[in-house]
């Protein structure tokens, strides 16, 4: 079995280097260091994200001119050779086990599909954290409702979600008419009739809470809870449109 990291990065040249260092740090602790392919999207970058992750050797960066984070998903997964794909965010850093858990779960169940878990945003305050925890929960029994009665979808958190490239394949791909809220959503509705969808709280990543800090806690959590709901119901997200946050590192 064979992992690809396909991580989409546009101006992300203060946080690249971080990840990329994760990843690393995870495949020489373990026996798959053979077993992985590592891709960053450079996704019409015009910092230096593209030239920091090819310093790395081993790293093959794929360019996608047209911004927008579904067109780097759909780029890494065009150049992905792995049975399963890791979609991480370039702002993002594996926890220890985080890979061995992959391959596990992956392993052991031929019916998996999609495996998720939640982030755990490093550079919060603790408060700030269990309104996030709170808001992970309200999200988890909304899962199991929709899931396991109403069978309309699964809980997938975008950044953290491995899937099944066969399953991805069936399923066509990422939707490119979709900007960014609701990506998660719309890919965990239309894989979960191929095989089991799995979100656990054993399976966290550490993420920047720099959105959050941006648009606040409640505010970015009541628009992920719409978004959400709104894929479920009408295949399309509500938000339409999103802030970058994003800041240009010198070049």
């Amino acid at each position: 079995m064979k992992l690809t990291f396909a991580i989409p990065a546009y101006n992300e040249g203060e946080n690249i280097g971080r990840c990329l260092d994760s990843i690393f740090r995870e495949m020489e602790k373990g026996p798959h260091g053979n077993d992985i392919e590592i891709i960053v999207v450079d996704n019409a970058s015009t910092d230096t994200t593209g030239k920091i992750a090819e310093s790395y050797k081993g790293v093959c960066v794929v360019k996608e001119p047209r911004k927008g984070l579904l067109f780097a998903r759909q780029a890494g997964y065009e150049a992905a050779t792995g049975d399963i794909i890791a979609n991480v965010d370039a702002d993002t850093m594996l926890p220890p086990g985080w890979i061995e858990t992959v391959f596990k779960e992956f392993s052991q169940d031929s019916n998996l599909v999609a495996l998720s878990g939640p982030h755990i945003y490093y550079d919060l305050g603790t408060f700030e954290r269990f309104l996030v925890a709170f808001f992970y929960r309200a999200g988890f029994v909304l899962h199991l409702v929709n899931h396991y009665i109403l069978h309309a979808g699964s809980m997938l958190q975008g950044g953290n979600f491995v899937l099944r490239k066969r399953a991805l394949d069936r399923a066509g791909g990422f939707n490119l008419s979709i900007d960014f809220y609701g990506e998660d959503t719309d890919i965990a509705r239309r894989i979960s009739p191929l095989g089991k969808v799995k979100f656990t709280f054993r399976f966290p990543i550490y993420a920047s809470g720099r959105r959050l800090r941006a648009e606040g806690i409640f505010a970015t959590g009541m628009r992920y809870g719409i978004n959400h709901l709104w894929i479920l119901l009408f295949k399309k997200p509500f938000t339409e449109k999103y802030r970058d946050i994003r800041t240009p590192t010198k070049t």
